[in-house]
Order: structure tokens, then C-alpha cells, then sequence
């Protein structure tokens, strides 16, 4: 067989590898089908004889899952293809499980979806204790759900309160969590012991069966009207709602499958889990989730945005200069890569509380139980507080993360550049100075780049890195790289005004406050904000960076549009103007208690019944216009971008979005959005709000073409 290898050891014990052909790792596929069906006819014809089965992989991990571009060709060729197709696999897996003798997964690494569903389907599960194998399902984060039995074999093993939170939030298990959860019966310390341990296991069952095949079996904690099982289950759909609202419909499709699932027969059940996985893989959000939250992602990942640039470079010493917010945030986050940082402030107290903050963090870790003391020791002691300029001089990379002013990043640029080797970078840590105005502080501007990180910058997975015009690809390369390094998400773009998170998310407060501004109730402006999906709503975006930093923003944006020209800050005025008015009122934001709301001691909030008297708030508008305005304002500027070039990529646009300021995760991004919308239909809308509220919804056609022509 191309795809496997049989073999029949002198135990006579079949042993089935799987290493497809050509491929990195072992996915599901037509070509994997076809080589199971190989399998199973050999295992049937030799029953017989044979003692057991041992299924493992040739590759470094077991079987990574289904191929994701299958499941795009099946939602492509309708809802009958997808239930052909998950229907075949089901019956593969039964043939295992009822194949007459025993059938043991031996998991020499990572096991997940499909993969894992064939461990199920075997009678007993044996892995090698590696901590960097993944075992578990993870569908819901493609807004599918495991169809090849994953939601009724894992219910009628562990139970609906046991299973439930692995299927609906895609968690992936050690080996050691795994077993201790039950999904692996045993681990071994290698491949070698584990084939052994496999052996050995067959032959002293030579009647394996499944638990669910055996007489007088029931479900774990019973059907979802048991005693133990009614809290959780009335639980879950709120739990899951919070989570979703209801614009994720997996984890809710599969909360329902394995509910269903245990109130009937095995094959029964398999049959709901079918079609609930049909119906979902039809849905728009699926085909976002995996274009841009897997595909997308992985070329990201891949280094599909990096420069052609062949040496991969390690960054071994990082200068970052400043210690308040993001600058220690930024330390954090090298230093528990293993980097070595100089932390630099003017005060040596504001340097070392820098490092106190990666204590602080790391020794909630040490309580958790995450981390041992002697770990955490060994990364603080990479952090080195400093006030003296000289100890930035061998750092590979510096990272300026200063005031937003010009004139005090210009004079420390010229000033530490001086002290570098020739080789180091120098990274200007702004989310919308003009970086190519900031080289001309350099000397060497090949050298020089932006690293937008984001606040705060140990829970935020995304770096936007901003190329100048001087900006060579060997320092855009080694920056990509630095920023995976540290573990984060690289996104790629153009110097322009804004660059484009902030300038694509500077819409929302900026369309929030114009319908504040036109008569609209704030409540349902805030309300269905989240309904679309962001995270808060606009006028709670203003309150929690701060209405007088952001005024603060907006003055310095007015001011370089009088010295560089252009109309940048003039596209969030209105965002501008409410933030003076909020301020001259004495409200800035939540840092003061009180701004577009009120904060109470206990952290609960209430919008600010001053709005009514200043803005009215009694204006009728449809529903859907609020709804649209909120969201084809930041898409319609995003599109903007990547018709002046900002962007070369659409990955970088609809992953930067998502990951830096919560666009909408089902709808794949701004740019997916408007392909799953129908670009058609997303220009007849934006006509109808062009007519009805402003040319702010007037989207350049250049960027259509690349939306057609880019896959």
C-alpha cells in the first residue's frame, strides 16, 4: 500500500503504519480512505488467524485530523457529499470496533479530530509520554463538530459532564491529562515500549470489545435526565451562549448532539451526530473559520509574510527601552522566551517595577501550580533594569516603547543608534506615528522598522510589524521572526497613516460616537455592538483606553496632517470632538471612574444619564442600520487600506483584525467578511448607507478586484 504499511509480526499480530505518501503529516482524506478500506479488507480476510491489530503512524505524529480542504470541497459540493462522506468514515470505524479481535491505537504523537475518533473507535489506547502530543478535538474551532463517532464514543466513555468540555471548547490534552481524563488507557516512555506494551495487551485480551458492545453497559452518569447530570446540562447553553452569542453555532450543535446522543441506541446516535455535523458544515461561518483561523493562519505561521530572507534568526538580547506598560510588557514576553532583556528607564524605581511586573505575573503561575519557583527564578534573572545607555550596546534588537511623542522618539533613535553593533535593529514600538518620519532619526533606516505590540501584551498573541520605506527585508525577516520567537502573531504591513489596526478599529468609537451624536439610545449602540460580535461597545472602547490619551491621539494625528498633509485624523473626528467634550465634562475614562459610563467601587458600570441631556438619545433608527454602520465602517476603511497598499496580503488584514482589536471571529475577518457577504450584495448595502448616512461608506472598486482575483 502506498499510504500504510501491513505487517503481520511473528506474534501474529497485524501491525498497520500509517505514513501518507507525500505528506508531512497523516490527514483524512479521499487518499486515506481509500488506504483504510486496504486495511480493513486484509484484517478481515486474516481474522481468522491474526491475534490483534496494532494501528500506528510512520510520521512524528499519529493522524493530525481531517483535511481541511476536504471539508471545503464537501461543503462545496453540498450537504449529500458531506453525509456520504462522514457516513463512510463511520463505518470504517465500526468495522474496527467489531472486527473480532483486539485493535489497540499506539499514538506515537499527536492525535487530533479524526485522528483521535480512530483511537476511540480501537478497544484500548497507548501513547508515548511526550508532552508536546495533543490529543483531543478540536472541530469547534473550525465551527464543525467531530463526525466520525468523536461526540457518541466520547459521551459513552467519560460521560455527558465529562466529555461535554472537551468536545465544546476544543481542548487539547497531554498525554498525562488524557489519561488521567480517560481517553488513553496507558502511556509508555518510547515508541519501543509502547509497540511492546501494545503486545503485550492483546494477547492477554484476545476478546476485547468495546464497552458499549457489552452486556448490561451504561452511559457514565447516565442520560442528561440523571440526578448528577441536570445542574451542568441546564447550565451549558447559557455557559456556551456567553461565550458565542449565538454566533458560533458549534459548540451549541455539539452541546445538542451529545445530548441527544444518550437518550438512544449507538447507531441512532451516530445518525444525529451526522447530520448535526451536515447542517453545520453549510454554514458561512465554517468556511470563515477555516479560511482565515486555520488557513490563513498557518501560512502566517508558515512565514508565507515574511521575506524571502533564508537564514531564520534567533534574537539573543533585547534593549527595551521604556518600562511602563507595554515596555515591561514587552520584557515579560522575551524574557519568558529565554531572551535576555536590558529593561531601560530614566528612573532605576520604574525599571525594576518593570521587572515586578513579570514577577507578579509569573508567581500567580508558581500558585496555579504552572510553573516551578526555580523556573521563574531563571527568567527574571533574564531581566536586567538599567538606567545607563551603555548596556544597551550588544543587544541584537531595540525595542522603543516611549511616549507617542516625535521629537522624544526621534532624540533616543539618534542617541542609542549610536551605541549598536551595525547588524542590530531598531524597532519603534507606535500605533500610528509615521514610521518612515522616525527614520530620519537614523543613520542606518535599512534597519529600522515598527513593532506594534498590544496592551496588555502578555495576553495578546499578535505583533503588527510595520515596514518603512527604507526598511530592508533582511530587517523585516529577523523581525518576523523575533516575533515568533516570543510566541506571537505576526502580521505584515506598509508605513501609512494609521497602518491598519488602528486605523481600521479607530472607525467603531469613531461610528459609535456619530450615532451617539445622531440621537441614538447609547444602550442600544453599546448592546448591539456585542451583538455583531466585537468585544464591548464603542463608547466602552473609549472609556477603557481613555478619552484624554485618545484626544491626546487625535491632536498629534491633526498636526502632522498640517505638516505631512493628508486627512488622517479628519476620518475619527467626531471620535475626537466627543472625547474633548467628555473631558472638558470631567470624564475621561474608567482610570477616573467615570466617562461614556459610571464606575461603582464593587466594578459594576451604568452608562451615564448625562448622555440623554447632551445627546438626546430618542431617535428611531432600524436595528440593522446600527448593526451595519458599526461594521461596514471598519470594513469599508479596511478596504480602503488595501486599495492604497497598506496591505499586501488579505491574511494579514483578516487575522490582524481578528486578533488585534476582536473583529468578529465568525466572519473569518474584514476581508472574508465581505467575500461571505457576496461582494455584490456588500456593494448594494454600502450604497444604501452611502445614500442614507455619508461617503464614509463609499468603498474603493480597486479593492474588489483583489478580493476576486486573490483565493
Amino acid at each position: 500500500m502506498r499510504d500504510a504499511k501491513f505487517d503481520v509480526n511473528q506474534k501474529n499480530i497485524a501491525v498497520v503504519t500509517i505514513d501518507m505518501h507525500d505528506r508531512p503529516l497523516n490527514v483524512m482524506n479521499d487518499d486515506y480512505v481509500s488506504m483504510i478500506d486496504e486495511v480493513l479488507a486484509k484484517l478481515e480476510a486474516g481474522r481468522e488467524t491474526l491475534k490483534g491489530v496494532i494501528i500506528t503512524s510512520g510520521k512524528d505524529t499519529f493522524i493530525a485530523g481531517g483535511d481541511v480542504q476536504k471539508i471545503l470541497d464537501l461543503r462545496a459540493a453540498g450537504p449529500e457529499a458531506g453525509c456520504a462522506f462522514v457516513d463512510g468514515l463511520k463505518s470504517q470505524l465500526r468495522r474496527f470496533e467489531r472486527l473480532g479481535i483486539p485493535v489497540v491505537a499506539a499514538l506515537n504523537g499527536t492525535a487530533l479530530g479524526g485522528g483521535f475518533e480512530l483511537a476511540l473507535a480501537c478497544h484500548y489506547r497507548i501513547a508515548v509520554d511526550n508532552p508536546k502530543a495533543r490529543f483531543g478535538f478540536p472541530e469547534v474551532g473550525l465551527g464543525i463538530l467531530p463526525a466520525s463517532g468523536g461526540i457518541v464514543r466520547s459521551v459513552r466513555l467519560l460521560g455527558l459532564m465529562n466529555a461535554l468540555p472537551l468536545l465544546t471548547e476544543g481542548k487539547q490534552l497531554t498525554p498525562q491529562e488524557a489519561l488521567g481524563q480517560g481517553l488513553v488507557d496507558a502511556l509508555a516512555v518510547d515508541r519501543d515500549a509502547m509497540m511492546a506494551a501494545a503486545e503485550t495487551w492483546i494477547l492477554a485480551n484476545p476478546t476485547a470489545t468495546q464497552p458499549w458492545e457489552r452486556k448490561g453497559y451504561s452511559i457514565p452518569g447516565g442520560d442528561m435526565f440523571a440526578a448528577e447530570n441536570l445542574p451542568g446540562m441546564s447550565m451549558f447553553p447559557s455557559m456556551i451562549f456567553k461565550k458565542t452569542r449565538g454566533l458560533l453555532p458549534a459548540a451549541e450543535r455539539i452541546l445538542s448532539t451529545a445530548a441527544e446522543s444518550v437518550q438512544t441506541g449507538f447507531d441512532a446516535a451516530m445518525a444525529i451526530e451526522t447530520g448535526n455535523f451536515c447542517e453545520l458544515l453549510m454554514s458561512p461561518v465554517t468556511e470563515n473559520l477555516i479560511r482565515t483561523m486555520f488557513l490563513q493562519m498557518n501560512e502566517i505561521s508558515s512565514g508565507a509574510s515574511r521575506p524571502e530572507v533564508k537564514d531564520k534568526g534567533k534574537v539573543r538580547k533585547v534593549g527595551v527601552l521604556g518600562a511602563g506598560m507595554m515596555g515591561r510588557g514587552i520584557a515579560f514576553a522575551s524574557a519568558t522566551c529565554g531572551i535576555e532583556v536590558v529593561l531601560k528607564d530614566i528612573s532605576l524605581e520604574v525599571a525594576e517595577k518593570g521587572k515586578g511586573y513579570a514577577a507578579d505575573i509569573l508567581g500567580k503561575r508558581v500558585t496555579r501550580g504552572s510553573m516551578t519557583q526555580e523556573k521563574v527564578d531563571a527568567t527574571l534573572a533574564l531581566i536586567h533594569p538599567t538606567v545607563d545607555m551603555a548596556d544597551l550596546a550588544d543587544c541584537d534588537l531595540i525595542i522603543e516603547a516611549v511616549f507617542e511623542d516625535i521629537p522624544l522618539k526621534k532624540a533616543i533613535i539618534s542617541e542609542v543608534e549610536a551605541l549598536l553593533k551595525p547588524d542590530a535593529i531598531f524597532a519603534t514600538n507606535t500605533s500610528t506615528l509615521p514610521i518612515s518620519l522616525l527614520a530620519t532619526a537614523a543613520k542606518r533606516p535599512g534597519n529600522f522598522l515598527g513593532l506594534h505590540f498590544f496592551s496588555p501584551v502578555d495576553k495578546m498573541h499578535i505583533v503588527e510589524i510595520i515596514s518603512g520605506k527604507e526598511t530592508s527585508d533582511s530587517c523585516l525577516a529577523r523581525a518576523y521572526d523575533y516575533v515568533q520567537q516570543i510566541k506571537k502573531t505576526p502580521i505584515v504591513v506598509n508605513d501609512h497613516r494609521g497602518f491598519f489596526t488602528s486605523r481600521v478599529f479607530s472607525m467603531y468609537p469613531d461610528e459609535g460616537d456619530r450615532l451617539l451624536k445622531d440621537g441614538v439610545n447609547p444602550v442600544l449602540i453599546e448592546n448591539l455592538g456585542k451583538e455583531i460580535g466585537m468585544p464591548v461597545g464603542p463608547l466602552a472602547v473609549q472609556d477603557e483606553v481613555m478619552m484624554d490619551m485618545l484626544l491626546r491621539s487625535h491632536k498629534t494625528n491633526t498636526a502632522l496632517d498640517q505638516e505631512l498633509g493628508g486627512t488622517y485624523a479628519s476620518t475619527y473626528a467626531v471620535c475626537g470632538e466627543l472625547c474633548q467634550t467628555m473631558c472638558d465634562n470631567g470624564r475621561p475614562g474608567r482610570a477616573a471612574g467615570r466617562g461614556f459610563y459610571d464606575y461603582a467601587p464593587d466594578g459594576g458600570k451604568a452608562l451615564w444619564p448625562g448622555l440623554a441631556e447632551l445627546f438626546g438619545g430618542t431617535r428611531d433608527m432600524p436595528l440593522q442600520d446600527i448593526r451595519d454602520r458599526l461594521m461596514f465602517r471598519m470594513v469599508v476603511e479596511a478596504l480602503r487600506c488595501l486599495d492604497e497598499g497598506v496591505l499586501d496580503e488579505l491574511r494579514d488584514g483578516n487575522i490582524g483584525s481578528i486578533l488585534a482589536f476582536g473583529f468578529p471571529v465568525h466572519t473569518g475577518g474584514v476581508f472574508q467578511f465581505v467575500r461571505s457577504y457576496g461582494i455584490d450584495a456588500f456593494k448594494a448595502r454600502c450604497k444604501e448607507l452611502n445614500a442614507a448616512y455619508g461617503e464614509r461608506f463609499n468603498p474603493p472598486e480597486g479593492a474588489f478586484q483583489r478580493l476576486s482575483s486573490d483565493s
